[in-house]
């Protein structure tokens, strides 16, 4: 499959509403300025934690602890746990593929090319040190995720 493959793959299963348009117009921009991945991560990392989110039970829904306090997301790793935790009786496939994507939750270090949730949505790396070859494997690997998406 190849990136412009990937991203109909995404926008096809992505929320209508919410995320749809949005990924059309990433895939513009991608396609007209292949060099503007650098800008285009985030986004996508963002995209990827809330597809996670959406085969859990934290998803459109509010949180709360034992004396009805709201409590914080999961988020990163922890939510990627949750997703394996909740859905290892659904789908091998699924289980295998998020376990694949744990290398994008890894800590970040200071060798980091920009292929990980960490250090591109943190800022730990600057973005010229990022590849569009991270962010093309990126893309194909949430496509990958798209079809099991709880949207």
């Amino acid at each position: 499959m190849n990136v412009s493959e990937s991203f109909d793959e995404i926008i096809q299963y992505s929320h209508f509403w919410n995320w749809a348009p949005d990924w059309q117009v990433v895939k513009e921009i991608y396609e007209i300025f292949p060099e503007s991945y650098s800008v285009l991560s985030p986004f996508a990392f963002s995209y990827l934690e809330e597809l996670i989110r959406s085969i859990t039970s934290e998803y459109g829904r509010d949180i709360y602890d034992d004396n009805g306090a709201p409590k914080k997301r999961r988020v990163g790793i922890r939510l990627l746990h949750l997703a394996i935790d909740e859905n290892k009786q659904k789908s091998h496939e699924l289980i295998s593929l998020l376990e694949e994507l744990k290398r994008y939750f890894s800590t970040s270090r200071s060798t980091d090319v920009g292929d990980n949730r960490n250090s591109v949505l943190h800022g730990y790396m600057h973005p010229r040190f990022w590849s569009a070859e991270s962010f093309e494997k990126l893309i194909f690997d949430i496509s990958r995720l798209s079809k099991f998406s709880g949207f």
